[in-house]
């Protein structure tokens, strides 16, 4: 690799803009204790980032009833906290500028804890509160750990966005799938929002240590994440890149998000058996880890992801289409590649956050905006696919939108994939 001599800048032709100057390195990496700490962190935020939503779907029906709610009323119990994931990511980047990581990413959990509280209170306005308050605190999580990962593991990216990923589907898959044994154990809905809560409270006192850590500077990479001096970075708004790898965020979002507020409806309303049709779902989310644990894996070992981008999208767009062609029949068949295609997106797209910058700053900067944009994009998914459905009697026209976006990911990978960085 060519060097630059003293006051003479290296320019990358295939780059965006120039290379920045060489930053101050901390002289040696964090202890070993300090970084098997941030590990057990980041898996325990993880576990947390998906559960309050995920787990609410199977659960929807006995809250609409217990609070009397419509069902567009009871529709924003889940619509909520995605429109303020989208909303929160606005202020983390800052707010991790002036506190530290570590101390946002605790409050954070904090804040998890006390929504998902809140929304098993008396008035009906407090599960509403509650939803705004979990999805703020889930937006904090979102922006901040690929910042987080490209700090204090900077040669093991790849397999660090894998472990991040896969954990928070798997948080996702075990709070569905238990949410009604849970239900039907502890005597009600509100019984699996103290579980939840409890996961959030024990995570938040395993994040105490960072926050100390970073406070005393008691390891080099708290140090380096306390607020120094920083340039402001390039306007994000203005590249391209930028705005390809946000739209890749915000579609397979959207198409996820989709997925869960409506295939086993897709499935029923086609004369499968609503056991069996909640079964294939929960198949499609299981398998959705073996394309977030492989794919992020690969795309760090390849210069350019547009090819990965390319086929995890490609498979969803297939999973999509056996919908419209024979929904039974080929149910279980489009679950797995509905799975696959989605959990590599996932992955992919938090890879691409990290690949595609120069440093944690401006990882942090790039996830604030691929998720404040891509969630707020996300949250109209299920909105305007079920009103197509409302409005046409059948989900035809839905699902030919829906394969419109995975087929627009496939064209946004080409340039999201591409070897250039931020």
């Amino acid at each position: 690799m060519s060097q630059a001599r003293p006051g003479i800048p290296l320019i990358d032709a295939g780059q965006d803009l120039p290379a920045p100057p060489p930053a101050i390195r901390p002289t040696r990496r964090p202890a070993l204790p300090h970084r098997g700490l941030v590990l057990l962190g980041i898996v325990l935020a993880a576990l947390n980032m998906r559960v309050a939503v995920a787990g609410v779907s199977p659960l929807l029906t006995d809250i609409g009833d217990h609070f009397g709610l419509s069902a567009t009323a009871g529709g924003l119990v889940t619509t909520v906290p995605l429109v303020f994931m989208g909303l929160g990511s606005l202020v983390a980047p800052r707010l991790a500028a002036r506190r530290g990581t570590e101390a946002v990413l605790f409050g954070a959990l904090v804040l998890l804890c006390g929504g998902i509280l809140v929304r098993v209170a008396p008035p009906v306005i407090a599960l509403f509160a509650g939803g705004i308050l979990v999805g703020t605190a889930i937006a904090l999580l979102n922006v901040l750990m690929p910042g987080l990962i490209k700090r204090d593991f900077p040669d093991h990216v790849a397999p660090m966005t894998a472990l991040y990923s896969t954990t928070m589907i798997l948080g996702a898959t075990v709070s569905s799938a238990t949410a009604v044994p849970l239900e039907r154990a502890l005597g009600g809905w509100q019984g699996p929002f103290v579980s939840w809560s409890l996961l959030a409270a024990l995570s938040a006192l395993l994040w105490l240590p960072h926050v100390v850590l970073a406070r005393k500077g008691g390891a080099p990479a708290a140090a380096a994440g306390r607020r120094p001096a920083r340039r402001p970075g390039p306007r994000l708004t203005s590249l391209p890149l930028a705005w390809q790898i946000t739209l890749f965020m915000g579609g397979q979002s959207l198409v996820a998000y989709v997925v869960i507020a409506w295939l086993p409806t897709v499935l029923s309303d086609h004369g499968m058996d609503k056991g069996e049709a909640g079964l294939v779902f929960a198949f499609s989310t299981l398998v959705q880890m073996s394309g977030s644990l492989l794919v992020p894996v690969l795309a760090g070992r390849m210069r350019r992801q547009r090819a990965l981008g390319a086929v995890t999208a490609g498979l969803m767009a297939a999973g999509v289409a056996g919908l419209l062609i024979n929904p039974v029949g080929g149910a279980w068949l489009w679950a797995v590649l509905l799975g696959i295609g989605q959990g590599g997106t996932l992955g992919l797209a938090l890879t691409l956050i990290v690949l595609r910058t120069r440093d944690a700053h401006t990882a942090a900067r790039l996830s604030g905006m691929s998720q404040t944009w891509g969630y707020l994009l996300a949250s109209l998914g299920p909105f305007v696919l079920g009103a197509l459905h409302q409005a046409t009697g059948g989900w035809t026209a839905p699902l030919t939108a829906l394969l419109l976006v995975c087929c627009g990911l496939m064209l946004l990978a080409l340039g999201a994939g591409r070897d250039r960085r931020i």
